[in-house]
């Protein structure tokens, strides 16, 4: 088994072969959204920023916050270049609202082209399928490459400290410390925020699937 299932060969050409490009983000499309959306706005999104969708695919989030944000300050990224492009194409009343400079294809979130002028980012439901060992340097990317950054929202799957293997969380997803889905200690994490120059505060909301979702804050 790969390390991630968006890691196997061929796994977007065959997708939006298929035309499963909503299916690729792990479904509950509309839920998933919204509650994206919320806790954005809940963490003081407005029209004027500037907001970077870490591992955005086919616009799940993108299609609802392209609309309610200024022209051109939505950013995606994602390792294909195509599935973003599949949502813009299909997702979008105003394809025009979001340029396809905009989406950048990024593999290893070294966030190439994205402007240091992003005041939000958010990666949901991205590092619950990677590798624990994934997460501290893309913060440390994301600390670096973006100097205005003020909120960056991120979600994880956690598990109490030392539990052996497999945890049911409270929507029934059940995670795994060694392979899809990963869930953490919060220990753990906090520790990868700490390394990479953020400060971390956990948040008390019920997310899709059981996500836990933190708050990482630039620290002075």
């Amino acid at each position: 088994m790969p390390a991630s299932p968006y890691l196997a060969p061929g796994f977007y050409d065959d997708a939006l072969a298929k035309g499963r490009h909503r299916d690729i983000v792990g479904g509950r499309w509309d839920e998933t959204g919204r509650a994206q959306m919320a806790i954005l706005r809940a963490a003081g999104l407005l029209p004027h920023h500037r907001l970077l969708d870490i591992g955005c695919g086919a616009l799940r989030l993108g299609h609802m916050a392209v609309p309610y944000l200024d022209p051109g300050h939505y950013w995606g990224t994602d390792a294909s270049l195509a599935l973003m492009r599949r949502g813009r194409d299909l997702e979008l009343a105003d394809a025009s609202r979001l340029p396809l400079a905009n989406l950048v294809e990024d593999a290893d979130f070294s966030l190439p082209g994205v402007p240091e002028t992003i005041d939000f980012a958010i990666a949901f439901g991205v590092f619950t399928h990677l590798p624990a060992t994934m997460l501290r340097p893309a913060l440390a990317s994301v600390r670096a490459r973006l100097p205005r950054l003020d909120t960056m929202l991120l979600t994880v799957f956690l598990a109490p400290p030392g539990h052996p293997g497999a945890h049911r969380q409270p929507d029934g997803v059940v995670t795994h410390p060694g392979r899809p889905p990963y869930h953490r200690t919060a220990t753990a994490v906090e520790a990868d925020a700490a390394a990479s120059g953020f400060t971390l505060s956990w948040q008390p909301v019920h997310l899709p699937r059981g996500q836990a979702l933190c708050h990482l804050k630039p620290a002075c």
